[in-house]
């Protein structure tokens, strides 16, 4: 595949080439290309910035919690989940009455990395497309992707509006699946590979995250049967409620009225059991790309430990949230909480907790490790 990343970066925007010779090459200049949003200003680079974990760098008034839209205005009620390794996530399924896995965004809702694409820049908060016709007649203005289009999804692909719309997301899908989005090239692969050794404290970090006597963390966040799995993506694509409170202060600027539903907010769920519960999230390159949780309520990586940990001691000090010099705020939803189930163990102390964020780290992309010490 023939990089661009680094001419458009310097750039600060796409700009196309003659000619793409992969939908790879395509949906890499799509992703970049500001165009498709309703006031050029906004690709989707801008919410999954490829030099900051393919998340959202920028500064709002309510933080990096959530993103601001191509209008200037608008601020999300989510936060921009990373890009990488999202090609690893299944596709949505019901599990059984009370368990789901799998599908895009925080709910679901979308089917694989073409459906993903799709979204935004119909989404009149973000990119703020009316519909898919605007979106393919500002690609029709684009000569090379005129031709690319045709040479890579046929001839008559410009005769349907939604067949163009389409071929747009499988070339994005096409460029999101490349290496560059998961390289499996942190500490912790060289470490299984051999060729590093972690930390006493990275150590005993790896050992309380794949113990279940100690945190349970495995039992959402491990694909694989085996914890020395090398393609790990530290994540079931499962969904659960684990009593993330509102981020209040993003409401207050948002304007959104009303909890966020979870998983409730996919439109083919409707099954009250579903409240409350979001997608397991990825680890990988979790140490640079917070804030955390789906609204972004927690900056801190140490933040979220501590917040689990709090259903499993009576001490008061632990019953305080460091961030706000208060008590836990209450679940959003506070139905279908995985407590019992999923968040369960002994009382972590600080070397433990410190551990395990060092493990964490571990699992920082080559490329990124530079924003560890940031």
């Amino acid at each position: 595949m023939r990089v661009f990343l680094t001419s458009v970066l310097m750039m600060g925007l796409a700009t196309p080439v003659a000619a793409f010779d992969s939908p790879e090459e395509l949906g890499e200049a799509l992703f970049f290309d500001v165009n498709l949003s309703k006031n050029r200003t906004q690709s989707c680079a801008t919410c999954h910035d490829p030099e900051y974990g393919f998340v959202d760098p920028r500064e709002t008034d309510v933080g990096r919690a959530v993103s601001l839209g191509d209008d200037g205005i608008s601020l999300g009620d989510r936060t921009a989940p990373t890009a990488t390794y999202a090609r690893f996530t299944p596709d949505f399924e019901q599990l059984d009455k009370k368990s789901w896995r799998g599908g895009m965004f925080w709910d679901g809702r979308a089917a694989g990395l073409a459906g993903q694409a799709g979204g935004p820049p119909l989404n009149p908060i973000e990119m703020g497309m009316p519909d898919e016709a605007s979106v393919v007649a500002r690609l029709s203005e684009n000569s090379d992707y005129v031709m690319a289009f045709k040479a890579l999804f046929g001839d008559d692909v410009w005769d349907d509006d939604a067949a163009a719309y389409d071929a747009m997301t499988q070339a994005i899908a096409a460029f999101e699946s490349t290496d560059l989005f998961s390289p499996f090239d942190s500490k912790y692969d060289r470490f299984l590979r051999g060729d590093v050794k972690l930390t006493d404290e990275e150590e005993l970090g790896r050992v309380l995250f794949f113990s279940e006597q100690f945190t349970n963390c495995n039992l959402c966040h491990q694909l694989r049967t085996s914890p020395i799995a090398q393609d790990e993506t530290f994540s079931n694509y499962e969904y659960h409620n684990i009593g993330t409170p509102a981020n209040a202060a993003v409401r207050a600027v948002n304007g959104v009225k009303g909890p966020d539903l979870g998983l409730l907010a996919n439109p083919d769920i409707d099954t009250a059991d579903a409240g409350g519960r979001y997608k397991v999230p990825t680890l990988r390159n979790i140490a640079v790309t917070g804030p955390y949780m789906h609204n972004g309520v927690f900056e801190d990586l140490r933040t979220v430990v501590l917040f689990y940990n709090k259903y499993n001691t009576l001490d008061k000090d632990r019953q305080i949230n460091p961030e706000t010099n208060k008590p836990w705020a209450m679940p959003e939803i506070p139905q279908n909480l995985a407590v019992t189930e999923l968040i369960h163990g002994p009382a972590l102390d600080d070397k433990r907790i410190d551990a395990l964020v060092a493990f964490m780290k571990t699992l920082t992309d080559a490329r990124y490790e530079h924003l560890l010490a940031e």
